[in-house]
């Protein structure tokens, strides 16, 4: 199964992936359409400026997910083969309780609504559209063995190159 992965070296902070998600998840599906709309659009991934990083957060789509199981309307459920938690926003009654117990802080409000966003995944895309808009390749959507390949390709070439600048 296909997750997104971030890779921290690459985040320059642009934000793109922010409003690339704000504006998949519009009505108009358009940046000038989501403008003008009420409520406006809202992100579901945050990125993050902490010890000088830059930090996309997006939903892990956990396990053993906090959030499913203190919904007590069954708004979040989880899927129990792809592991992704989806939102019912017609069961959803605003009590934040999923916001509460996130542990990466990622379950957003809408308060015109009062229901709880979070990331799907873009289920109609075939790439997410954080993924898509991030300009440097931060984000990936690959499996997790393709994504650990790359990592130790990475690390590979830079452990090569660190051999010709010694005689």
């Amino acid at each position: 199964m296909r997750e997104i992965f971030v890779r921290l070296d690459r985040c320059v902070g642009c934000h793109s992936c922010e409003l690339a998600c704000a504006v998949e998840h519009s009505r108009s599906r358009t940046l000038f359409g989501a403008i003008a709309e009420t409520p406006r659009p809202r992100r579901r991934l945050y990125v993050e400026y902490v010890l000088e990083r830059k930090i996309p957060f997006l939903c892990r789509h956990c396990e053993d997910a906090p959030c499913v199981t203190v919904c007590r309307t069954g708004a979040l459920t989880q899927d129990p083969l792809t592991r992704i938690v989806t939102h019912n926003p017609d069961r959803c009654i605003g009590c934040w309780m999923c916001t509460m117990v996130c542990p990466y802080g990622v379950v957003g409000r809408e308060w015109e609504r009062r229901i709880a966003l979070k990331c799907d995944r873009c289920p109609d895309r075939e790439v997410p559209a954080c993924v898509e808009a991030c300009p440097t390749r931060a984000l990936v959507f690959m499996e997790e063995e393709e994504f650990a390949r790359l990592a130790r390709r990475e690390a590979a070439k830079e452990v090569a190159q660190s051999y010709r600048v010694i005689p």
